[in-house]
């Protein structure tokens, strides 16, 4: 009898042990990720102050403002809506550490989705963090969810009913930021988000807005230039100027009852041209390979790289890999091209933003060298 205490005694340390070290790991993803605020930043706020049941929770999150203190318009960049799409963070976290506004102004929230970077989706397989070299340090930043964290809302319900349109959603699609605008106060803790994000638009009275995103290469909107049709226009002209500079970019026209989504509600619900992009991300995708934090940086994956030569379905991915700092320099550039043909279709309203690296620059330097 003694020998089966002492037997089942061990087996209940190495079992703590286990559950320990495990442990760690999962609290790791709840330490915030550095973004180091630079020259251009004249204010750093937090996304509760447009919606007070946000205080304290890991659903608050930073805004960051870069003033020109000159007249002119307002953009709103969000990174992080889907926190597994790190190239639209990491052009948020670009935009914070590098840019300075000359005229205008512009307001960016890297990670709008904060308590999806608190976990990984099941079942993936993905790492929970990447690194990039910068010119003085390696830099960590989380790899996070497509949603909000369950634990904030848990269960999720058999079907989502969007609101206030009453569309029918998969379950799992109430912890989607991008599905649940113009959201409510006293909603969902996503639906709040989404609440306080109007919120801002509103009381900020932000003239244009991105919403930067990522897609496994399979999905037909890849590489494209989501619009309201109220902002048709200088997407159009956007697109010419990308294409003679060898960009390609699909023109996509937001469904007008697909609810939920930023470029639909944000548009239909305040005087804001808004705008989606999207890039090309393999670890998203379901032909992917190996799953870890180099596919996230470098991009590169076999299966997709097979595919890709046989031709037989349509993807998109670059036989060279889709690299991060290459999906950060289409963002960028889509963005100042976008702000340039805003600028041309109402002149009064002007939005000069300098020191963000070409598309060019940062495929030939990195990444990094635009970082901390």
């Amino acid at each position: 009898m003694e020998r089966h205490h002492i037997t089942a005694l061990c087996m209940l340390i190495v079992i703590a042990v286990v559950c320990t070290l495990a442990g760690r790991e999962f609290l790791k993803m709840y330490e915030p990720d550095e973004i180091i605020p630079g020259p251009g930043v004249t204010k750093v706020d937090n996304l509760s102050s447009y919606s007070g049941d946000l205080a304290g929770t890991i659903s608050d999150t930073k805004v960051y403002v870069l003033d020109s203190g000159k007249p002119g318009a307002t953009a709103l960049v969000l990174g992080g809506t889907h926190p597994n799409e790190p190239a639209g963070f990491m052009t948020a976290v670009v935009l914070t550490e590098h840019a300075f506004v000359r005229e205008g102004r512009v307001i960016v929230i890297p990670q709008v989705c904060s308590s999806g970077f608190t976990c990984t989706d099941p079942l993936e397989g993905y790492p929970q963090s990447y690194s990039i070299q910068t010119k003085s340090k390696i830099r960590s930043f989380r790899f996070g969810a497509r949603g909000s964290n369950p634990l904030t809302e848990w269960p999720d319900p058999l079907v989502f009913l969007q609101y206030p349109s009453g569309q029918q959603l998969s379950g799992n699609e109430v912890r989607n930021l991008n599905r649940s605008y113009p959201g409510r106060p006293d909603g969902t803790v996503t639906e709040r988000v989404a609440y306080a994000v109007m919120q801002l638009i509103e009381r900020e009275n932000v003239d244009i807005a991105f919403d930067l995103h990522e897609a496994a290469p399979e999905i037909p909107i890849i590489n494209a230039i989501v619009t309201h049709e109220k902002g048709k226009d200088a997407a159009a002209s956007a697109l010419f100027t990308l294409e003679s500079e060898n960009l390609q970019f699909a023109l996509e026209m937001s469904p007008p009852n697909f609810h939920g989504l930023s470029h639909r509600e944000w548009g239909d619900r305040s005087a804001v041209f808004p705008y989606l992009m999207e890039t090309s991300n393999p670890i998203q995708g379901r032909l992917r390979g190996v799953t870890n934090e180099a596919l996230v940086v470098q991009g590169i994956d076999r299966k997709y790289f097979e595919a890709a030569q046989i031709g037989s379905m349509r993807i998109t991915y670059d036989l060279e890999g889709e690299p991060l700092a290459r999906r950060v320099g289409r963002h960028l550039r889509g963005l100042q091209a976008l702000l340039g043909a805003y600028m041309e279709s109402t002149p009064e309203k002007r939005i000069v933003v300098d020191s963000v690296p070409e598309y060019e620059e940062i495929l030939a330097r990195g990444l990094g060298d635009f970082l901390h």
